[in-house]
This record gives C-alpha cells, sequence and structure tokens, in this order.
C-alpha cells in the first residue's frame, strides 16, 4: 500500500482544489480499502458550494488551515479519529474537532501542498499520531469559519498503520478518541445543534461527546457524499449552550 512519502517531486492527486506538483507529500488513492472508495471519488467531484454555505472570501482574506479527516479501522470497523479543544482555547474551546490547525511558513505554499503538510504536523503535535502511518488520499475543497476567519483545507487520510495516540498538550487537547462510522450513520445519534443566534446545522451524540458546527458539516457531507448517509430525523434539535 503506498503510504505518504518525503521525497522530492511527488505527484499530489486533486489538482482541482489547488493541490499541485510539489516536494515532499503524495496524495493518492492508489491501494486504499474499497470501503473507502466512494469518499476518495466524492473528493475528487464534489463542488465547494456542495459542502458549505460559508467558502473563502473572494478578496482572499481569513487564516490559512488545515485539518486531517482520517479515517481507520478499529474493533467496530471503519473509524474517525477526533479531539476534543481545551476548554481555555480562545477559540472554539471544548468543541471535538478534527485535528489540525494554522499553516506554519514551513509548511509551504498554502495553494499546493501547505495544507497537506499542516494536516500531518498539526495531527502529530495535536495527538503523537506518527504520520508515517498515514496515506493522504484526498483534499475536499476549501471552507471557511466565519466566527474565527479560519480557511480550512480538509485533507483526506487514511491510517493503514495505527500509531498509539493521546494528549499531547493538555493545554490544547482535552482529550483524543476514534468514533465508529458505524455510530455516525446511526439515525439515533444524529441531530440539528441549533445556536443561540439562531444557526442550525448537522450533530452527532456519539462517544459523550456532540459534534456539531464545522467538524459535523464536514463529516455530514462526507456521509451524504459517499452514501452512507441513512434517514434522520431533522426535526430532532440539540440547543447550543450560550457560550458555544
Amino acid at each position: 500500500m503506498a503510504a505518504t512519502t518525503t521525497g522530492t517531486g511527488a505527484t499530489a492527486a486533486g489538482a482541482g482544489h489547488g493541490i499541485g506538483r510539489d516536494a515532499g507529500v503524495t496524495v493518492t488513492a492508489d491501494g486504499l480499502p474499497a470501503w473507502l472508495d466512494p469518499v476518495a471519488e466524492a473528493a475528487r467531484t464534489v463542488a465547494p458550494d456542495q459542502l458549505s454555505r460559508f467558502l473563502p472570501p473572494e478578496s482572499g482574506a481569513g487564516r490559512q488551515s488545515a485539518v486531517l479527516v482520517l479515517f481507520g479501522e478499529g474493533g467496530q470497523g471503519p473509524e474517525l479519529l477526533l479531539m476534543e479543544r481545551a476548554g481555555s482555547l480562545r477559540s472554539h474551546a471544548g468543541q471535538p474537532s478534527f485535528p489540525g490547525g494554522s499553516l506554519d511558513p514551513e509548511d509551504g505554499d498554502p495553494a499546493t501542498t501547505g495544507p497537506l503538510r499542516a494536516a500531518l504536523r498539526e495531527a502529530q503535535e495535536e495527538t503523537g499520531l506518527d504520520p508515517r502511518g498515514v496515506q493522504l488520499f484526498g483534499v475536499l475543497p476549501r471552507l471557511y469559519i466565519p466566527v474565527s476567519s479560519f480557511v480550512v483545507t480538509p485533507v483526506l487520510g487514511w491510517w493503514h498503520s495505527p500509531s498509539p495516540v493521546g494528549v499531547v498538550d493538555p493545554g490544547e487537547t482535552a482529550r483524543v478518541f476514534t468514533v465508529p462510522v458505524a455510530d455516525l450513520t446511526d439515525p439515533e445519534n444524529r441531530a440539528t445543534a441549533v445556536h443561540p443566534s439562531g444557526h442550525q446545522g448537522p450533530a452527532f451524540l456519539v462517544e459523550s461527546a456532540l459534534v456539531w458546527g464545522f467538524t459535523a458539516g464536514v463529516i455530514d457531507r462526507i456521509l451524504h457524499f459517499a452514501g452512507w448517509e441513512r434517514p434522520w430525523d431533522t426535526t430532532r434539535q440539540v440547543p447550543l449552550d450560550w457560550r458555544a
């Protein structure tokens, strides 16, 4: 199975979303388990406005960042790696999220492979993940989080060689956990989160956590476009605390 490489001249897939030829990382869908094929196909074909109505400003403003949407196989089948942000953080405190964060200058060009390096680097810094066990297989279009002005590139990964993960810095991360995809698709675990501002969006009640906001939105769209979504009660609402 092809894994992330560190050679020069590596060809990165997903050029339609700004990932092109550069040194240091590879994006390839070769050798994926068959159950991930629908996700890889969705990454190749989905349009930005099919994922979210919040898209990066045309002015180019915003803080460039990336997240790692990491799929693995656990005791209950396919699963996703998530973490819960520390409650003391200035933005998105206490929220479950994908590993990720802002691009650093050493990550490289934000328009090419910078988001790939940032997603792997942040995942390693936040969870202790060994990036050598991850195959990057797709990149979703950049999205926008208005409340924090983040322009986020979701990078898709296959955890072909799992490594131990956990909280590295309690000041940033409260816990690291995996969620079976079967639990995410279970209609009993789905709801619509209602923010005090009136904004509504998908939510998942899994692993003693309420996953909502940007992370839930990305998961919801992946389930939908991969054909994994099961009918669920969209009228079931979960109110968010005013501090959310």
